[in-house]
This record gives C-alpha cells, sequence and structure tokens, in this order.
C-alpha cells in the first residue's frame, strides 16, 4: 500500500494540527465513497439520536471498488482530513472499500502525524466481531465489491477471532450500479442477485452466514432474501456497527465527550447536491438537504 509525497503529508499534519488545538465538540463524521453509508448512517442516528452527525459522500469519485489501493487510499485520506478540518474528533469509513485499502494505513501512518488524539474506525471490524455467535457451521460468505473482496479483510479479520471459520467471498460488480441507477427492484436486477448468490452457495454449500460487505447492499435485502435459501442467515452491517458505536463510546468517554450532542446531521457531497438529495431518498426514505464540497 502506498504511501503520499512527504512534503505534502507534512503540510497536510501541520494543518490539521492547527485546528486540533482547539478541543471543542464537533460532530461524528461518517464517511463513503458515495450513498451506501447513508445506510450505517440511518442505523447510528436511530440507536445514538443524540449526537451530531457530519456525512461526507465522495460520489463524484464513486466508485471506489474497482479503483487501486493507493488511490482509495489517497481519495480516502483526503476526505478524512477535510472532515477533520470541520470539527469531527472522531470519522467512521461507512464504506467497505474505504476500511478495507485505506483505514489501517491512515490509523498507523497518518494519525499520529495529524493528531493522535483523533480516530478513524472502519466497518470490517464490527462485523466481523458479531459473526462467531451467529454461525452454527463455522462457514460464512461475504458479498462485497471486487476491492472488497480481492483485499481479503474479511477473511483475515474474521480468521484473527475465529481461525476455525472458512470464509467464502464473491465479488458483485453490478449490484451498486443497479441500486444508484435506481434499477433494484426491477426483474433484471433480480438476475444478478440470484446469479451471485447462486455462485457463493456453489463454492460452499455448508454457509449458513452471508455477510454483506458493501453498504449498499441492504437496499437489495428483499431480493437477497428472496433467493437465499431457508436457515441461511444474512448480515446487513448498519445494526453491527451501530452497536459498536456505541459500546466504544461508553468505553472511551474522552472521546465523548468531544462529539457533540445536538441531534443534528449535515450531508456534505462532493457532486451536485440536487443529485445527491434525489439518490439519497433510496437510502434514507426521507429528503435530506446537502452541499456541495470540493477538497
Amino acid at each position: 500500500m502506498g504511501t503520499p509525497n512527504g512534503d505534502n503529508t507534512q503540510a497536510a499534519a501541520d494543518s490539521i494540527k492547527v485546528v486540533s488545538s482547539t478541543p471543542s465538540a464537533g460532530p461524528i463524521g461518517v464517511f463513503d465513497s458515495g450513498y451506501g453509508g447513508l445506510t450505517i448512517l440511518h442505523e447510528m442516528r436511530s440507536l445514538l439520536p443524540q449526537y451530531d452527525y457530519l456525512y461526507l459522500g465522495d460520489n463524484a469519485r464513486a466508485p471506489y471498488g474497482p479503483r487501486s489501493f493507493d488511490v482509495v487510499y489517497q481519495f480516502t485520506r483526503e476526505a478524512v482530513i477535510k472532515l477533520f478540518s470541520m470539527g469531527c474528533r472522531l470519522v467512521i469509513l461507512a464504506c467497505n472499500t474505504a476500511s478495507a485499502k485505506a483505514l489501517r494505513t491512515i490509523q498507523q501512518n497518518d494519525l499520529p502525524r495529524i493528531d493522535p488524539s483523533r480516530r478513524v474506525l472502519g466497518v470490517i471490524r464490527p462485523t466481523a466481531e458479531c459473526i462467531g455467535s451467529i454461525t452454527h457451521t463455522r462457514h460464512v460468505g461475504i458479498l462485497a465489491t471486487e476491492g472488497t473482496i480481492k483485499s481479503e479483510s474479511y477473511v483475515m479479520e474474521i480468521n484473527k477471532l475465529y481461525p476455525d471459520i472458512k470464509v467464502t467471498g464473491v465479488a458483485c460488480p453490478l449490484w451498486v450500479p443497479l441500486i444508484e441507477n435506481n434499477e433494484y427492484d426491477t426483474p433484471g436486477a433480480d438476475y444478478f442477485v440470484k446469479k451471485r448468490i447462486d455462485s457463493l452457495l456453489f463454492l460452499d454449500p455448508e454457509i449458513d452466514s452471508v455477510i454483506l460487505g458493501c453498504t449498499h447492499y441492504p437496499i437489495l435485502l428483499d431480493k437477497i432474501l428472496k433467493y437465499t435459501p431457508r436457515g441461511v442467515k444474512i448480515i446487513p452491517q448498519g445494526e453491527y456497527v451501530a452497536n459498536s458505536l456505541k459500546t466504544y463510546l461508553a468505553r472511551h468517554p474522552e472521546m465523548d465527550a468531544v462529539c457533540a450532542k445536538h441531534g443534528r446531521c449535515h450531508y456534505l457531497t462532493t457532486e451536485n447536491k440536487d443529485k445527491f438529495r434525489e439518490s439519497a431518498r433510496i437510502f434514507m426514505h426521507e429528503s435530506v438537504d446537502a452541499e456541495t464540497i470540493s477538497f
């Protein structure tokens, strides 16, 4: 995994240190390459409505799934620094691809230089933690983007916690475009959903639990359930990530103290704000106002 130019890194780090000198409470930052992270945000707001949230969707550069590790890292790092500059002291990468390809480098290499008191968390670890109590056969499936599958992040995280679990993944490259083009509820979507589920269960018929390793996929949940055999548990991430955040804040009162609590939520996008508003309705089931920004 590559690292950015040293001069640029130091300049960015110095600029954030200026911001971090005033440790006032700010919103919890929630980042995704596009719209899928809204499914995570929805669950967070349902469980923890008292907190302020700042959602940033890099819609202009989505999807991240097919992009290289270096590019995803660079894009994600830019977004994290943007959220830090807007007062966030805790940022959730509500994007499996960003969590798989960028989180570790940001945590280990960037945060110590930028501001060791800030935190960036992902969505893969909380999902991996829950799986041990769900699977009985110890055979688990992952449906995700090509980038997440190729990273093997779920395999590594699950096997760190549960070495006895066999993990099998299948990439679903057309699922996100189906959702973002509002084709998720058409007969054509059935074909692609069934095809990927059949492929996964062909590779391992003993699978009894399937993780939806992309935050878009809950939008397809009705179709996924339709083509999944009875007895196979489908695991969307939102509930588990929200519960993990609640536990994290309880365990880290110093971080909880710098998370603002006014029940507010603001949305940022790198795309046209009207386009964001229209597409966000699919995920949030309500109208939202957004602001267009650039890095």
